[in-house]
């Protein structure tokens, strides 16, 4: 039986960065494939519509590359979820999840420096309870190239992988993928390039005795 998977991204290019290796790899296998995109593409900074439309034509060509089964917009602000009510973002996500029913579940990095990327970590938690949802068997937390790695309390949890995905057939077009978004990867040194992805892919599957993988932790994963 074929799984049911919801990528959940606190912005648009999280998922490609965190595991679009992986979504690719799930849609060859012929698993659905969900996407929730938790903020608006226009942020309350970019009052320029012409700005706002290059925006949404990047993210329409990379829900065309993905061939999502399902796209769910929530809306709500960047760089302010802090500002919203949980019980508001709780009630349309929990709302795409009744709709779905998802099995596997992936999900941005508590420990991540973004409070966008914390706060959409703590949401899911709330609508995921497995006597709600007895559908979901797996949680799993991705890593954001510039986010998890940039948390630098040594009191916080760190990103600690157990479970990895070879991407080696998909990492080509997952480069592809995040060039649409090129205001977001600039030349190497800094910290979101095309360079570190790909370095951080090889990193990864040299832990996995693999070429190219994505890395992740699991949170939660029944077996039956």
């Amino acid at each position: 039986m074929k799984k049911k998977i919801l990528i959940i991204a606190p912005h648009a290019d999280d998922e490609t960065i965190g595991c679009g290796g992986t979504i690719l790899k799930h849609k060859f296998n012929k698993e659905e494939i969900h996407y929730v995109l938790v903020t608006k593409l226009k942020n309350h900074i970019n009052k320029i519509n012409l700005k706002a439309n290059k925006n949404e034509t990047q993210l329409k060509a990379m829900e065309k590359i993905y061939k999502f089964d399902s796209i769910n917009h929530l809306d709500f602000p960047a760089t302010r979820l802090d500002t919203i009510e949980d019980s508001a973002m709780i009630y349309k996500l929990n709302e795409c999840i009744k709709k779905i029913k998802p099995n596997i579940i992936y999900m941005p990095f508590p420990g991540d420096i973004h409070s966008d990327h914390r706060k959409v970590f703590n949401i899911p938690c709330s609508c995921t309870k497995i006597f709600r949802h007895p559908y979901i068997t797996d949680i799993l937390l991705y890593e954001t190239l510039s986010e998890t790695n940039f948390s630098i309390d040594p009191t916080k949890l760190s990103f600690k992988p157990n479970l990895y995905h070879d991407i080696t057939k998909y990492l080509k077009k997952k480069i592809l993928i995040c060039n649409i978004f090129k205001k977001e990867f600039k030349e190497h040194p800094f910290p979101r390039s095309i360079e570190a992805l790909t370095s951080l892919a090889t990193l990864r599957g040299s832990e996995a005795r693999l070429k190219y993988a994505e890395a992740f932790m699991i949170v939660k994963k029944i077996i039956s």
